[in-house]
């Protein structure tokens, strides 16, 4: 058994007046954040390190008085209290940890005066076309000087120009008008993406963002400077004047891109995806993700997107589809023997749609094979192996070792004779190692979102929905079990993919089963062990750790680690 974790070493700091228990060396705009205080800040980012560039966050510090010589607490006669100690000067409070007896002033004329003054400064050069900028409604300096800045500026002369409209990279476009050198773009870079990439030019009011010469900001983290930034600076080249993010319905989701899992957003109107952002979860990606993990919505509107369904090729109900379907997973049908049927599942499904895949390979007696994709790792976010749900496939029992690369078995089945039925959910039989003369043997059902090889040799064709059109969970490489929401419609005839596994169930002669995302944990809490008591509606937005002791001896391709290690921010103890 591992040796408990050691409890913080907290301390007790004094802000407006307020009593507040942090752990020790807790940032204190993150320790006034706990206590309800809000201190506004540019440059300050919780993940990054501290450069006090913006000076914003000016507060007023104190300490409690001692006698220089005894060490005894001085008294104040007024009001019989310790007496404080007041730094003169205004403080940086990204610069400042708690400490013990720390006394901090958020609202003080001084501090108030102050963030006039800094905000007058920011604005004297900024651009004033609030109703045409790209950041109108996410943007810090708009929030702050409506909330701090005097309301009037006495700057009367000619405003200095800078740079517009300029391509950092292949997706970050910089306004170099609207920029408030705060930095936060280059410390990510640097710091994050070990792309050292950015940095400042010429000095004063002509300091300028650019990239270092024969260089462009094109890592696969870049448009992560475009969440941090808090102005509208930099801004997606893709999303860029596409919507107004007020508009915007905004439903957390997982990248499916690889097994890390990284928690996003996606923000919708009306059925139509316009763009993927970071969710924060410290325990997974921290506040950031891969730019490639942000274009995956396109899939949604695709040409090659499968439809309708269709029987050798020709368009039909979808009842007729499952009916033809069903009779070619009958087992015990008279043109069947048992293991005539396979099923190739996916690590792409969900848990739910596993433990329903599972229950058709068992009413069909099925072989079972998974589909292993295995790319580079880059060590941040992107891990080795390439499915998003290897691990549930294994939790859920669909499969109980890890999966090849190649469908080497079932291709020897298939020539053999052995096997003459193939479910794919979602796999591209040929990309996967089989040859069109091994597909034209046998009856293909396919069961996917997109056009390919396998759809077009297929008998019968299902269209199923993408990641964004759908509810359901995924477990990741740390063997946390995360949930995502449905955040726009399926295209028009196409039904939730627990509903046509559930369908198919009932075809192979497993019985009627729910298709109810509810039901359906039901069942999986009542019969997957590592999942007994928990339910997806219950799911804590940041996942559910599973105990993976059971596949601790798997050789997993990135090595059960999870290379990026976020830095957690400290929790309040009580408020």
């Amino acid at each position: 058994m591992s040796a408990p974790a050691k409890p913080a070493d907290l301390v007790t700091v004094n802000i407006d007046g307020k009593d507040i228990t942090v752990p020790k060396g807790t940032n204190v705009i993150e320790a006034a954040k706990l206590a309800g205080v809000e201190i506004p800040h540019y440059c300050y980012h919780p993940k990054l390190t501290i450069v006090g560039n913006c000076r914003m966050c000016l507060i007023e510090l104190g300490m409690p008085a001692v006698d220089p010589a005894t060490k005894a607490p001085v008294m104040d006669a007024a009001t019989g209290k310790q007496k404080i100690n007041w730094i003169p000067r205004p403080q940086i409070g990204c610069g400042t940890n708690a400490s013990p007896g720390l006394h901090i002033r958020t609202n003080s004329p001084m501090v108030k005066d102050c963030r006039e003054g800094v905000t007058e400064m920011l604005l004297i050069n900024h651009p004033l076309d609030c109703p045409i900028c790209d950041q109108a409604g996410e943007c810090k300096l708009q929030e702050h000087s409506t909330a701090y800045g005097r309301g009037y500026s006495r700057f009367v002369e000619q405003k200095n120009v800078k740079p517009k409209r300029t391509e950092l990279g292949p997706r970050v476009t910089l306004d170099d008008e609207r920029c408030i050198l705060c930095s936060r773009c280059i410390r990510f870079s640097k710091e994050i993406a070990k792309d050292d990439v950015l940095g400042f030019i010429d000095r004063g009011s002509y300091s300028t963002l650019t990239c270092y010469p024969g260089k462009k900001l094109e890592n696969n983290y870049s448009l992560n400077t475009v969440d941090i930034c808090p102005v509208g600076a930099l801004t997606s080249t893709d999303f860029r004047f596409k919507m107004r993010v007020w508009f915007l319905k905004e439903t957390p989701s997982i990248d499916p891109e690889s097994s890390v899992g990284a928690n996003t957003t996606v923000s919708s109107r009306e059925g139509v995806i316009y763009r993927i952002t970071p969710r924060q979860n410290d325990a997974v990606n921290d506040t950031w993700m891969s730019d490639s993990g942000r274009a995956l919505y396109k899939q949604v509107k695709a040409a090659d997107r499968l439809l309708a369904p269709s029987i050798n090729g020709h368009a039909t109900a979808p009842e007729m589809a499952l009916l033809a379907a069903g009779d070619l997973l009958k087992a015990s049908g008279a043109m069947l023997k048992a293991g005539s049927v396979a099923v190739v599942g996916s690590g792409r499904s969900t848990v739910e749609e596993q433990f329903l895949t599972k229950k058709i390979a068992t009413a069909a007696k099925a072989s079972v094979s998974l589909v292993s994709r295995v790319g580079q790792g880059d060590r941040l976010l992107i891990s080795s192996d390439r499915n998003p749900n290897v691990r549930g496939a294994l939790v859920t029992g669909l499969i109980t070792a890890l999966p090849a690369q190649k469908l080497t078995s079932l291709a020897a089945d298939i020539d053999s004779g052995k096997v003459t039925t193939v479910l794919s959910i979602g796999e591209d039989l040929i990309a996967a190692g089989l040859t069109a003369a091994q597909l034209a043997k046998i009856s293909v059902i396919y069961l996917g979102t997109h056009k390919n090889a396998t759809s077009a040799a297929a008998k019968v064709v299902i269209p199923t929905l993408t990641v964004f059109e759908k509810s359901g969970s995924f477990v990741n490489q740390q063997f946390r079990l995360q949930k995502f929401a449905k955040a726009v419609p399926g295209p028009a005839g196409v039904s939730d993919d627990l509903v046509t596994l559930a369908e198919l169930v009932a075809a192979a002669g497993g019985g009627v089963i729910s298709f109810d995302l509810a039901q359906v944990w039901q069942s999986l809490a009542a019969e997957v062990q590592p999942l007994a008591g928990l339910s997806h509606a219950k799911l804590p937005a940041t996942g559910q750790q599973l105990d993976a002791s059971a596949w601790a001896g798997l050789p997993f391709c990135e090595g059960e680690t999870l290379h990026f290690k976020p830095a957690a921010v400290p929790a309040a103890v009580n408020a």
